[in-house]
């Protein structure tokens, strides 16, 4: 009798489980993570990397950019902005990732949105880049790794990951771009800048 019991026991657990899944519920969060915002995959991995996920308040930031003028976050509200961490001024990777913004900025702007580029380097070396390859947009020092901590971008050997942030006009990160292939990646922006504008 003491047998049938146990079995009964774990054939009603097993259908309950079994149900559950049925039903498709969500699977749990991990704790003290953040609950899921977007229907992005990308959105919790990229929050157990330490970066700044999709669906949270991109951190402001106030910095002189390589023209001289000051860039604050808060102050392109209204705007879609794409800050873009790169590892270094004109490494091959980094320049064909910055020419390819380049080709497409016409483009992005009529979409409504501002191009950041930001590594590492000194604004004279940043000046030096953007004049070099005639980049119509800002790029921003971060020598002391401030906006790279601030947004979990990692650094290895004082060079940031190749890491972009998609900030909506109302602040909010809405997409987070990782293992970026320079060639593709401002088409590939550009495309889902054109997706959310459709969605307003």
């Amino acid at each position: 009798m003491r047998d049938f019991a146990r079995s009964l026991l774990s054939f009603t657990c097993a259908s309950c489980l079994l149900l559950a899944c049925k039903r498709g519920e969500p699977a749990p969060t991990e704790p003290g993570g953040p609950a899921a915002q977007s229907s992005s995959s990308a959105a919790a991995p990229a929050a157990r990397r330490g970066l700044v996920p999709e669906g949270a308040p991109a951190p402001d930031f106030s910095v002189r950019a390589h023209d001289g003028q000051e860039v604050s976050l808060s102050k392109l509200r209204g705007r879609a902005v794409i800050l873009y961490f790169y590892p270094k001024d004109g490494t091959p990777g980094c320049t064909v990732e910055a020419e390819q913004f380049k080709l497409s900025h016409g483009d992005i702007e009529a979409a409504g949105a501002v191009v950041l580029g930001v590594s590492s380097d000194d604004n004279d070396s940043h000046a030096e880049f953007a004049a070099e390859h005639g980049l119509p947009f800002l790029l921003l020092p971060d020598e002391e790794h401030t906006l790279a901590r601030a947004y979990g971008v990692k650094t290895t050997l004082g060079m940031t990951q190749r890491v972009t942030f998609l900030i909506d006009a109302a602040g909010v990160v809405a997409r987070v771009y990782e293992n970026v292939t320079p060639k593709n990646h401002a088409a590939e922006i550009l495309a889902d800048l054109r997706a959310m504008s459709g969605a307003r």
